[in-house]
């Protein structure tokens, strides 16, 4: 089996579900410390783009329970493709399509995935996602796997690009996003992608017809992505993701993303935390005072890691590693 090594991660370039990926983040270069030219060294910390994926979804957000109903589906040896698997997954045939695309952009397709069996298997710590920092932990692994292509751009570009920004801005930033990389754009498509982005994180605020359909999204409890107001009463909405300090945020699910981005040596500068591609500041719309609260309570937590600022020159240092399930562990057990 090919793989094919696209400096974040690994992946099988056969069909995604005879995939067997780990949520092991792949070598990068560090950013280093950085007091200028910021966005230079950003775009060149950024990895070698996966191809962009905007379908996939049949226009259906990713429930809450659909990740253990596929899980364990796959679990008992089935296959999405199979005639029977509307009957066996109790859902249409578009809806089986959408639950084997929402595996997939998890890392979840193989059935074997570590971090899949950690939350879902019969024995797993939060099989019906009922702990706010398992939310937060799929929200973190969906951005960095970049699969779903608009939310990897979306936290790690757009928001800095833009503090707010309309469905048209979206539309035209993902076309820009195609056109840099010489890949097709087909705005029907990257509409509708744009849609299922907004109902799986968004509540929605205003009348709707199907309450059920609209408050399904996995991610709505987050409330990383926020409505703003109407521009000059027209209609239009516009949407922001500002950072914040993210107090509902467990440091624990803090502490095991960065342990389980293998670019990070046993320093890591802060603002590469803060600011760099599939960073905790960035995929967690963290604030400077978030991740700086969130680092204190990692290093007053956990020994061995510590936290430096000499000279304006700020990092947190690790004399040692902890293993990062211990640190998953942990969370579930207090």
């Amino acid at each position: 089996m090919q793989l094919i090594n696209i400096d974040c991660f690994e992946y099988s370039s056969v069909s995604p579900e005879s995939q067997d990926v780990a949520f092991t983040p792949g070598a990068n270069s560090n950013v280093g410390n950085v007091r200028s030219n910021q966005y230079s060294v950003l775009t060149k910390s950024m990895p070698k783009p996966n191809k962009l994926n905007f379908s996939g979804h049949e226009t259906f957000q990713c429930r809450t329970l659909w990740l253990k109903k596929g899980y364990d589906f796959l679990r008992e040896g089935n296959s999405f493709t199979q005639a029977d698997a509307t009957v066996r997954l109790g859902v249409g045939k578009n809806m089986v399509s959408s639950i084997k695309y929402w595996m997939s952009t998890f890392g979840f397709l193989s059935g074997t995935d570590e971090l899949g069996k950690f939350l879902l298997s019969p024995r797993g710590r939060d099989p019906f996602l009922e702990h706010i920092g398992s939310l937060w932990l799929l929200h973190y692994r969906i951005v960095t796997y970049e699969i779903a292509s608009t939310l990897s751009l979306v936290f790690n570009e757009l928001r800095r690009e833009r503090p707010g920004f309309t469905k048209d801005q979206l539309l035209n930033f993902l076309k820009r996003k195609c056109q840099e990389r010489n890949e097709p754009f087909n705005a029907h498509i990257v509409e509708r992608d744009i849609g299922v982005f907004l109902k799986t994180y968004i509540r929605p605020t205003s009348k709707v017809q199907n309450i059920e359909e609209e408050f399904a999204g996995i991610f709505l409890e987050l409330d990383i992505v926020e409505e703003l107001e109407e521009i000059d009463g027209g209609g239009v909405l516009r949407y922001a993701i500002p950072g914040r300090q993210r107090e509902e945020l467990p440091a624990e699910i803090v502490l095991f993303c960065i342990l389980s981005n293998q670019k990070y040596g046993m320093s890591i500068s802060f603002f590469d935390l803060l600011n760099g591609w599939n960073s905790v500041g960035s995929v967690f719309a963290l604030n400077d005072d978030g991740l700086m609260s969130k680092i204190e309570e990692i290093t007053s937590h956990f020994d061995g890691i510590t936290y430096k600022n000499d000279a304006g020159v700020r990092e947190i240092q690790f004399k040692r590693k902890p293993d990062r399930w211990e640190v998953l562990k942990r969370y579930y057990e207090e």
